[in-house]
């Protein structure tokens, strides 16, 4: 099977786009918004409304398999590409990728999808949010073209055991909406809430405000939650926590305690609690701040996001076993290979993963990376697009559903 023609399709993301280097340098927030002139390029404002591309290839016999360009909530921080914009790059997807597409055979995605993330025009690579959308698309066009589901597909062409049962999902919501918590707790989410602390005033000068949240939520699970329901707290803080402590790994340590305690009887995991100055940097404190915990006997995990943007990049982590979890962000990886590719890999090194993404994404780019959970079996999935929670989670657990159900249904025929 071959793609007789490709269309290209602009549309909307789940979410926005922030400068996360302005917001930081003191950006006055204004209700959602912050004020202040943007400071990474490719901003026009500290807070933009995300774009996509969706990428269809019309296949032979006219089915349509697609896929969706689009970049991260935080572009071009902690040395992650250019901010994503559609109008920016529709030309080059006319002009320059078209012709590289039509006639291109869907037998193998592997194979397609390892030539298009490697593409370049003028020597210089696509834009990362380029190589993901191709390379979605093309995992679409061989499940399409072999009347299997994406899963089957990944799970064929590398060598993989789809899982048999639903991958856990951290619903990641907003800081401070306690109607949503209160239905991603009703709903079983099995990790929560991420709530996003991106600034040191949102965790307190003495981390107070984090701690008090933290107990908020335990005590909340436990006032509405079923007697069986014991999910993961999950807190992302952006890096605040390396803002309070410095280089102090004791310190940062023993507080960490207090959040664990917080949260009992359920278990905590931290998100990003330092963001260095640069990738080495970053590497060394993670292992450090990992090694403190361990030798005090302090039991939370670790999650390592900001400078572990690539493929490459989450290999050097993975062999530093500088944290317990990895969040594969999947638009920073490019081609989607390369998020397999990531989650295999940090598998053999016995590192923990999170196939996560950001709300910036798609119905579509999350279905896809749902099959690609499903296939690799990672730690847990976060819930995307967007930070409704709601929406994010019925579209991936019912694909899952969907998913697991054909599967079952196969292996009993």
């Amino acid at each position: 099977m071959k793609v007789a023609e490709v269309v290209y399709a602009i549309g909307q993301s789940g979410y926005m786009h922030r400068d996360l280097v302005a917001v930081k340098a003191g950006a006055i927030p204004d209700g959602y918004i912050f004020r202040g002139p943007p400071v990474l390029p490719g901003y026009e404002r500290i807070d933009e409304p995300g774009t996509t591309i969706s990428v269809m290839l019309v296949l032979e016999d006219g089915q349509v398999a697609f896929g969706d360009c689009a970049d991260v909530i935080l572009a071009g921080a902690a040395g992650r590409d250019r901010v994503f914009k559609a109008a920016e790059h529709i030309a080059t997807l006319e002009c320059e990728m078209k012709p590289r597409l039509l006639g291109r055979t869907v037998d193998s995605f592997r194979q397609n999808a390892e030539v298009f993330d490697r593409s370049s025009i003028d020597g210089k690579p696509l834009h990362m949010a380029l190589r993901y959308g191709i390379t979605q698309a093309f995992l679409h066009a061989t499940a399409l073209a072999a009347h299997r589901t994406m899963t089957e597909i990944v799970a064929r062409e590398y060598h993989t055991s789809p899982s048999t049962q639903p991958i856990p999902i951290l619903a990641s919501g907003n800081r401070g909406d306690w109607l949503q918590l209160d239905r991603v707790i009703l709903k079983r989410a099995e990790l929560l809430p991420h709530a996003s602390f991106t600034r040191r005033e949102h965790v307190g000068e003495k981390g107070e405000k984090l701690a008090e949240f933290a107990s908020t939520v335990a005590r909340r699970v436990q006032a509405i939650g079923e007697a069986d329901y014991r999910p993961r707290i999950h807190l992302d803080v952006y890096g605040t926590l390396g803002e309070l402590f410095g280089d102090d790994t004791e310190a940062l340590a023993d507080y960490l305690a207090t959040l664990v305690e917080a949260v009992r009887p359920y278990e905590f995991l931290i998100e990003s609690p330092i963001i260095a100055a640069t990738q080495p940097e970053q590497i060394d404190r993670y292992r450090r701040l990992r090694a403190t915990l361990r030798r005090k006997g302090i039991s939370i995990g670790v999650i390592v996001d900001e400078w572990c943007n690539t493929l490459e990049d989450i290999r050097l982590f993975a062999d530093a076993a500088a944290s317990d979890f990895v969040q594969v962000k999947t638009p920073d990886l490019g081609g989607i290979n390369n998020t397999i590719e990531a989650l295999l890999y940090c598998r053999s090194r016995g590192m923990g993963t999170c196939l996560g993404g950001t709300a910036n994404e798609t119905d579509q780019s999350a279905r896809i990376c749902t099959h690609i959970g499903l296939a690799c079996s990672p730690d847990f999935m976060l819930a995307k697009p967007g930070l409704g929670c709601d929406e994010a989670l019925m579209i991936q657990r019912s694909e899952m559903a969907r998913t697991l159900a054909l599967l079952k249904a196969r292996a009993a025929a």
